[in-house]
């Protein structure tokens, strides 16, 4: 400190020295008066300085419960989440906003405006702020215990992925086996294989409508025959889902829910409270996985 304070005062002294020899046309006053005004700047940016994030630094938020507290840090590249969510904390949105939906060995859900003060046994989770935030769906993230994700609008209606304004979830899950995520994979790209086809069967319609319309069944069966057999062939091009190293590591040892990768924006992570997320997801719920005891929230930045 005595450092750093040495050079500020020797700044100090030859800006202070250099405005002494400032034109005589400027009189003694106005010199002083940018003197100080000078300093007071400099004073200004000093302090912008040492409040400014250092480089590596990560935002944490702490998400504070009956249950303990949760730190989570935020991800840097998912950037309009991390402001979205950070602007909402210090807006107070959250305080005294419930986990609406807790559900064991899956994930504990909140952030519905609606939840504030709700009456007992009210279901929730349709509540937002007035607004959707484009997905910011990275591989390098996914749904290992602990993931901080947004909720978001499911199915067809939703084809973007857009991520709810306000609410969110902490992935929870369970461990699996090297066998059950071989499983999985083969299931995620059975699903796909499915998705794909039914891509070049909707461009084919009008091909197909035709022969529906002249009533050439055999036509139609040959037609869907070969298209099958092309969209087959070029599937075989397409690059197939498998889990990474990484993503096999967290699944197998500390667990997640990892059906969900790819789907969700994931765009942070518990980093101290894991225990307190346990007695969360084993509070006891309604039929709607709502708590029957309210577990209340209130959000803060931290460090």
């Amino acid at each position: 400190m005595r450092k750093r304070a040495g050079k500020n005062y020797t700044q100090w002294r030859r800006i202070i020295t250099e405005f002494h020899e400032l034109p005589l046309k400027i009189n003694h006053n106005k010199r002083m008066k940018l003197i100080v005004l000078i300093l007071i700047a400099f004073v200004g940016v000093g302090i912008s300085c040492s409040n400014a994030k250092q480089p590596g630094e990560k935002d944490l938020v702490v998400i504070s419960t009956d249950f303990g507290d949760i730190k989570l840090k935020l991800y840097d590249d998912t950037p309009e989440h991390k402001q979205n969510f950070l602007k909402l904390i210090d807006e107070g949105y959250y305080e005294g906003l419930l986990f609406h939906r807790v559900m064991e060995n899956f994930m504990i859900q909140g952030g519905d405006p609606d939840s504030k003060n709700a009456a007992a046994g009210q279901r929730l989770g349709g509540g937002n702020p007035g607004y959707t935030i484009p997905a910011e769906i990275l591989p390098q993230h996914f749904h290992k215990k602990g993931a901080l994700a947004a909720a978001r609008r499911g199915g067809p209606s939703n084809p973007e992925k857009r991520s709810s304004g306000s609410q969110f979830y902490i992935v929870q899950g369970e461990l699996f086996t090297p066998g059950k995520l071989d499983t999985m994979e083969m299931m995620l790209n059975s699903r796909a294989k499915n998705e794909f086809l039914q891509e070049k069967f909707a461009e084919a319609k009008p091909k197909l409508d035709e022969y529906r319309k002249n009533n050439d069944q055999d036509g139609f069966n040959i037609f869907v025959s070969e298209l099958r057999a092309t969209a087959d062939s070029a599937w075989t091009e397409q690059p197939k889902f498998s889990f990474t190293d990484e993503q096999r590591e967290a699944y197998t040892t500390v667990g997640g829910y990892p059906s969900l990768d790819g789907e969700y924006t994931v765009f942070g992570e518990v980093v101290e409270g894991l225990d307190v997320l346990d007695k969360i997801a084993a509070v006891e719920t309604d039929q709607y996985d709502r708590p029957k005891t309210d577990v209340k929230m209130e959000i803060k930045r931290t460090k």
